[in-house]
């Protein structure tokens, strides 16, 4: 049975030197508790992350009331902007965890979600101009990079057979906030006196302390956490890596990018409806719905989840166009809601995809006589860094869906040619899931149940 010790470090941070989730005799007597522990922390952090990565899609629609006389596409580039930012920071958050700790980087990302709230504080207060509301508009950011570092932690804690679960709750968790800050900032903002925006960004301060408070005291860092820097190489040289990401930008992309658009959206086209009441279903949907797409995946095969997922988007985003061309809110609210829980189902499917595109292509090139259990060895942990690629590579989806839509309503005064737009985009992506995923010529399609359950 594999043991660990605890070894505090300087400054009293504390290290786990040795971990083995694998070792069910450890696993049972120290790991899962251990394990929940952090992943309890980790989904707080996470979830305040998306809270702020989120919270400009609803200060915006309260910057004209407040005497703020921006325009329509200022207003969206403030929506937008975070995303941007946010995807860029995927990446160098991912690496950050071995690098430093997950325990600390936890404290420190935390942390760093107070300048996003300060900067708003500043920028609603003093009555800056628009570039200095840009600038506190891109440090939201900072909590979409909470995404990729939390999740990249968490994989550390878990055996292979319920790492899927664990990151599936993660991400869950933190998907929420951008449907809980939609929801609860509105109402903040209504009890005060006046249009004091300010309380948004003051709003969440005590929650952000507490986050790094809790993150200090109860979460652990593994001295085993390390990064794999050949796979991560190998990941990078694999076509497949790229088309998932292509593909997640088409899911993700979609959620995260009509979840900052949304409730501007509904404003410009429906100005006589409160949307703040309602725009927040939308991300919570997506939200609940991702775990059933990694449910589904697993008992029909991810590729074809996310083969007709895509359809289904298609359709929904055709009768968004329906809805606001006929003036019909509730056609078009239900729609949205539809394009919704199929990002969601999408964002579950295409996870779910990659462990079993690469196991897939680790065994296929293994010769004949070989150790399979290397090949599978090898195909995971290709998957594992080519998750972070096609997450960061998504993400950045986010930013283009918010600002097609801004465009076409700042020309046409719709957003109709925004959603053809994403209806050729999900043939195109329905197109690529077939190629590469369904022909009966490619390996993965021969093995639809190899969404690998436990990744």
């Amino acid at each position: 049975m594999t043991t660990t010790t605890e070894a505090p470090t300087r400054g009293g941070r504390t290290w786990i030197q040795q971990w083995d989730p694998e070792d069910e005799g450890f696993w049972a007597a120290t790991g899962r508790r251990i394990a929940n522990r952090n992943l309890i922390f980790s989904i707080f952090s996470e979830h305040l992350g998306f809270s702020l990565w989120s919270i400009w899609s609803v200060v915006v629609l309260s910057l004209p009331t407040a005497g703020f006389k921006f325009g329509v596409d200022e207003l969206f580039w403030l929506t937008a902007l975070p995303n941007l930012i946010g995807a860029a920071l995927r990446l160098p958050y991912t690496f950050a965890v071995p690098r430093f700790g997950g325990r600390n980087w936890a404290v420190v990302s935390s942390l760093m979600l107070l300048i996003p709230c300060a900067l708003l504080t500043v920028a609603v207060t003093t009555h800056a101009g628009f570039g200095f509301f840009l600038f506190a508009a891109a440090t939201a950011g900072f909590g979409g990079g909470n995404f990729a570092s939390s999740m990249t932690n968490i994989s550390f804690f878990y055996p292979e057979s319920r790492k899927g679960f664990a990151l599936g709750l993660n991400a869950a968790g933190g998907n929420l906030g951008a449907a809980l800050v939609q929801l609860i900032i509105p109402l903040v903002i209504a009890a005060t006196t006046g249009t004091n925006l300010a309380i948004a960004g003051l709003f969440y301060m005590p929650f952000v302390i507490a986050a790094a408070i809790c993150s200090a005291l109860f979460m652990d860092n593994l001295a085993t956490a390390k990064s794999d820097f050949p796979a991560q190489a190998a990941a990078v040289k694999r076509s497949q890596t790229w088309v998932m990401s292509f593909l997640y930008i088409g899911t993700f992309g979609s959620f995260i990018g009509f979840s900052a658009a949304l409730p501007l959206l509904i404003k410009t086209q429906f100005p006589t409806v409160h949307g703040t009441y309602f725009a927040w279903l939308g991300a919570l949907v997506g939200s609940l719905s991702r775990p059933v797409g990694g449910w589904l995946s697993d008992r029909i095969g991810g590729s074809r989840v996310t083969l007709w997922n895509f359809v289904l988007m298609g359709v929904a985003a055709a009768f968004v166009v329906v809805g606001e061309r006929s003036g019909s809110f509730g056609l078009f609210f239900g729609a949205f809601l539809v394009l919704f829980v199929t990002a969601g189902v999408g964002n579950g499917s295409t996870y779910r995809m990659i462990p079993a595109i690469f196991v897939a292509q680790a065994r296929r090139e293994t010769a004949e006589g070989a150790d399979a259990s290397e090949a599978v060895r090898k195909g995971k942990r290709e998957a594992a860094a080519a998750i972070g690629i096609v997450s960061a590579i998504g993400a950045f989806g986010g930013f283009f869906v918010t600002r097609i839509i801004a465009t076409s309503v700042a020309s046409t005064k719709v957003a109709d040619n925004a959603f053809y737009g994403f209806i050729v985009f999900y043939v195109l992506c329905f197109a690529v899931t077939w190629w590469f995923y369904q022909r009966r010529s490619f390996a993965v399609a021969k093995l639809p149940s190899l969404a690998v359950a436990n990744v």
